[in-house]
């Protein structure tokens, strides 16, 4: 997403000199988008702190398998699994995130 003539948000990690935390949408599909996106993330030299599964399809099929999967093939640790929430406050949010491999 550009947010100038010369800027767009994949720049802003290396820009900005900070590590990324990427948050997987669990959808059909998302175990080739985030791949891709991690090799992204890497070959611009930012480092991955960790990922998030988001679960944005309450139906969909072989979720955990594609959580199961992901973890494997991502060479960062699962920060959490979030489930679809009818009301996605932060506090209630953050009760499904496990943040204690960012403090190792």
């Amino acid at each position: 997403m550009p947010l100038g003539p010369a800027l767009a948000v994949n720049d802003l990690p290396n820009a900005l000199g900070i590590p990324v935390v990427l948050v997987v949408g669990l959808r059909l599909g998302c175990l080739s988008h985030s791949l891709l996106t991690v090799e992204s993330i890497r070959a611009r030299g930012v480092r991955l702190l960790g990922w998030i599964a988001n679960e944005i399809d309450p139906d969909m099929q072989a979720r955990d398998e594609n959580i199961a999967t992901l973890a494997a093939l991502i060479d960062a640790p699962t920060l959490g699994v979030v489930p679809r929430l009818d009301l996605p406050k932060p506090e209630v949010v953050a009760e499904y995130l496990h943040l204690q491999p960012l403090l190792r």
